[in-house]
């Protein structure tokens, strides 16, 4: 099965714009989410995870809000990118490495994952190092 070319983009601006799918879907929740939040994970968090699913942990570590509309994603050709690159909190103490992300919808605890993928490279956190996932970092639907 496959999604027609036009609605997998259709379906990336709703979830990562909030834009509306005419007749179809649209964003009128009582509190629709303002934000998404990328996490780190040392490992895939698989399809089964949540976002607390092998999620780094550094000190100092959060995961980091990205506003949930054109000013915070790109949607074009079936793909999805931060606009700007995600900047993580700079390592206090404590050091690992990050292989996966992912973009979910809780700034904490075991929120709910929308999508994950791979780091390439991964990201080697250590003491003072501020881990940046770029935004050249896709999604993409098909």
């Amino acid at each position: 099965m496959s999604k027609g070319d036009t609605f997998e983009n259709d379906l990336l601006k709703l979830i990562f714009n909030g834009t509306a799918i005419a007749n179809l879907a649209d964003n009128a929740a009582s509190s629709p989410l303002a934000s998404l939040y990328v996490a780190m994970h040392s490992a895939d968090p698989g399809e089964g995870g949540s976002q607390t699913t092998n999620e780094v942990a550094y000190t100092s570590y959060a995961r980091v809000a990205v506003a949930r509309n054109s000013t915070g994603f790109t949607v074009a050709g079936n793909s999805v990118s931060p606009v700007n690159d995600v900047n993580f909190p700079t390592a206090t103490g404590g050091s690992a490495t990050a292989t996966h992300f992912s973009i979910g919808t809780a700034s904490s605890g075991a929120g709910k994952i929308l999508y994950s993928g791979t780091l390439s490279p991964a990201i080697v956190i250590s003491n003072g190092v501020p881990p940046v996932i770029t935004n050249g970092t896709t999604i993409t639907e098909d």
